[in-house]
């Protein structure tokens, strides 16, 4: 008994020691733009994002109906300063001084809709948003959330290349619902605090490019093959899984809003200089020999610092990996093929 007291005083005395080393007086300055703020993932992801104490200032832009939403999230009585900005003649200002900028813009899925159905709306959305960020704020961290990432990366990167500001390091992919899925649902099958879980998710960011690593699950439960081949399944189709139960009236919003936030929040603790900040996401990788990879990646002050290699794959994985490159090679070029039209 007094250990598990010891064990919790001490906890307790290193989270206050880390709220008292991350209070608003000691942390930096933080712009953060989030375009798309108004939609189904921007409003949730602005609230949470105000929620942050590593925010200083809280830029939100959409094409109408912000004003709004900066209205209301400037209410909290939290650090950060909000600001709400419309239409394109107000995007340089959305974009200037930021430190990081999360691109949750475009439309949602709806039932029956492909990626493909998707990319032909979004695409032209990501680049325009991309033009702008090359001009008005080249250094900061991106983060996209626009679906089919694993073709909207490669735009970005095709964009910021024409522009003469490509930095490899700071574009990224927000895989991170995956991880977040894929960590719930090992949890409920192998009966194991949630909180306690890691799973690694490599690949892409759609259905059979998304490969949860269960082999690397910690903590390790001895599951069936049946049961790992149905949860990488059900972690893949996650999405699919929301848009059918919300039956048309949208998509996975507050999933992806919320692992977006914890995606954002590990940036802004890679740049604020915190060690060992390690999280999965989609970038440019030579890990395999598709241009853009999602694995386990460093975060620090310039963004990726290492991307860690995948480590030891289980016969299912391996095959899992061999399935999901000529997928994730044919977005990649179909994202590169559209920025150079």
């Amino acid at each position: 008994m007094f250990r598990s007291m010891l064990v919790r005083s001490t906890s307790s005395a290193k989270q206050s020691l880390l709220r008292r080393s991350f209070s608003s007086e000691s942390v930096p300055q933080r712009k953060v733009a989030i375009l798309g703020a108004a939609g189904g993932i921007g409003q949730p992801l602005a609230l949470l994002m105000k929620l942050n104490p590593l925010v200083s200032s809280l830029s939100l832009y959409d094409i109408a109906n912000t004003p709004g939403v900066a209205a209301d999230v400037g209410h909290i009585n939290t650090r950060s300063e909000v600001v709400g900005y419309m239409g394109d003649e107000n995007l340089a200002k959305a974009l200037e001084g930021a430190d990081l900028v999360i691109i949750p813009a475009g439309v949602p899925r709806k039932p029956g809709m492909t990626r493909d159905d998707l990319f032909n709306i979004n695409a032209g959305i990501v680049k325009n948003l991309c033009t702008a960020i090359a001009k008005y704020c080249p250094h900061a961290l991106i983060n996209m959330i626009s679906n089919p990432v694993n073709s909207t990366v490669p735009i970005a990167a095709e964009i910021f290349k024409k522009a003469g500001m490509y930095d490899e390091k700071k574009l990224f992919g927000v895989t991170t619902l995956d991880v977040v899925r894929a960590k719930t649902f090992y949890a409920g099958k192998a009966n194991v605090p949630v909180a306690e879980v890691n799973v690694p998710v490599i690949g892409g960011h759609a259905g059979v490019t998304i490969l949860p690593l269960f082999s690397q699950a910690t903590p390790q439960a001895n599951l069936s093959g049946d049961v790992l081949t149905a949860l990488t399944k059900r972690t893949q189709d996650g999405g699919t899984e929301v848009v059918e139960a919300k039956a048309g009236k949208g998509s996975a919003t507050l999933s992806m809003a919320y692992a977006g936030a914890l995606f954002a929040d590990a940036c802004l603790k890679g740049l604020n200089g915190v060690p060992d900040v390690v999280e999965c996401s989609y970038v440019q990788s030579t890990i395999t020999e598709l241009p853009f990879f999602a694995s386990k990646v460093r975060l620090g002050k310039n963004g990726v610092e290492e991307v860690l290699d995948l480590g030891p794959l289980s016969d299912f994985e391996k095959e899992g990996l061999e399935a999901l490159k000529p997928e994730l090679k044919s977005s990649i070029e179909k994202g590169v093929k559209f920025a150079n039209q």
